[in-house]
């Protein structure tokens, strides 16, 4: 599950951390964060999760006909 947590914190500045997201997806999440608050980033990190490739189950399938 993607979720973006925000903390408004006492002294009006604003953290967000991204979760269930795999590489440069997050940064389209806080590029929006931005734009709703009217804000810069003013310092972020990379998380595991940035480095990660996501992956996906690969499946075959299997079609039998009689001939």
């Amino acid at each position: 599950m993607k979720k973006l947590v925000v903390q408004l914190r006492a002294d009006g500045s604003v953290a967000a951390e991204t979760f269930g997201m795999t590489g440069p997806e997050c940064l389209d999440y806080i590029q929006q964060l931005e734009a709703l608050l009217d804000a810069e980033t003013t310092s972020s990190t990379f998380t595991d999760d940035y480095r990660r490739v996501e992956t996906t189950a690969a499946s075959d399938t299997y079609v039998e006909e009689d001939l």
